[in-house]
């Protein structure tokens, strides 16, 4: 199963973990500089001793955009890879939840996705795909500067790991602008649902290291694991805190949102996110009984656009199609049905 169909420890606030490493081939130009014929040697020659661990591969040319688009949904690759020009793919072992991008900004970004908090894991998971690369091919390392990639900010591990939370009560306490200045001086960032640059529908912000170099993988991850220990207390203290007419209006918008998204006809994605939010708050904190929380991780990835349009049959052909069938997912997946 995807990591998003299973569920995850601290699951109420934290959506997913991810550890990624930024690898390049020393014989090779970084992609920036890289011709056709170069991607192509590096994806053939990486993507073989990937195949031969039981990786699947996925050809960027040989699919359509909505196919690409439901891969970054499902966060396996970004949304830089989509548009990069150059020959590039996708290595998946989804069992494993790892996955790696060959030809993006550097030859090789490897990750190890899982749901939940799960730090420790998931760098285990992405140093296992790291220690077979590095078995095989010269990866360009400098013994100042550490690894070597396209972008100076990834210099030294090249290593970054986030934690995706859901931070409804630190947001509407309207503390997330401090919270953020806060991380900035600890050299971690805050971002949005996909990565630098994305909006944080639904109150899902990523917290990652921006700090890779004079570092080391371990201290990265202890830091990153004691901060979010840290908002995931805050975050809880702040929903127990709601209490009397307060707690009368959370819980009115939390069931009117639950209602909706049991009964409506048609759903918009931004309708979506908007009302699974107060629904997962609903259920964290009590309001709501009969409705699992991995369920609506899965929504969120299985209930979005390119993701939604691949899933569905017949295809949707137009937003309003999309819109119904986004709908009776949702109603099909809060009733419990598969």
């Amino acid at each position: 199963m995807a990591w998003y169909q299973v569920p995850g420890n601290e699951q109420d606030i934290v959506i997913s973990t991810r550890v990624r490493f930024a690898r390049n081939l020393s014989e090779y130009p970084f992609p920036s500089r890289l011709d056709a014929a170069g991607a192509k040697e590096i994806i053939n020659k990486v993507g073989q001793v990937l195949e031969d661990n039981g990786f699947t591969k996925t050809d960027f040319s040989d699919i359509s955009h909505t196919a690409a688009v439901s891969l970054v949904e499902k966060h396996y690759v970004s949304p830089e890879f989509v548009r990069e020009s150059l020959p590039h793919a996708l290595y998946l072992n989804e069992p494993c939840n790892l996955s790696v991008m060959l030809c993006e900004e550097d030859h090789i970004r490897l990750q190890c996705i899982l749901p939940g908090l799960a730090l420790q894991d998931a760098y285990k998971g992405a140093c296992k795909v790291e220690q077979l690369l590095d078995e095989r091919f010269d990866l360009a390392f400098d013994d100042k500067l550490g690894y070597l990639t396209h972008c100076p900010t990834n210099l030294g591990t090249a290593m970054r790991a986030s934690v995706m939370l859901f931070l409804p009560a630190t947001t509407m306490a309207g503390r997330m602008e401090a919270l953020a200045a806060r991380l900035n001086q600890l050299g971690l960032t805050v971002r949005g649902l996909y990565g630098e640059g994305s909006g944080s529908d639904g109150y899902l912000y990523q917290v990652s290291n921006q700090v890779t170099l004079g570092v080391t993988e371990e201290g990265t991850l202890r830091k990153l694991e004691d901060v979010v220990h840290q908002i995931i207390d805050n975050e809880r203290k702040l929903r127990q805190s709601v209490s009397g007419r307060d707690l009368d209006l959370l819980t009115d918008r939390v069931l009117r949102a639950e209602g909706t998204l049991k009964y409506a006809h048609a759903l918009t994605s931004a309708e979506f996110l908007k009302l699974a939010a107060e629904v997962r708050l609903g259920v964290a904190m009590g309001i709501i009984k009969d409705v699992k929380v991995e369920a609506l991780t899965a929504l969120l990835i299985e209930a979005m656009p390119a993701t939604l349009t691949m899933n569905t049959e017949p295809t949707p052909k137009t937003e309003g199609e999309r819109d119904l069938a986004r709908a009776m997912l949702v109603r099909e997946k809060l009733s419990g049905n598969p």
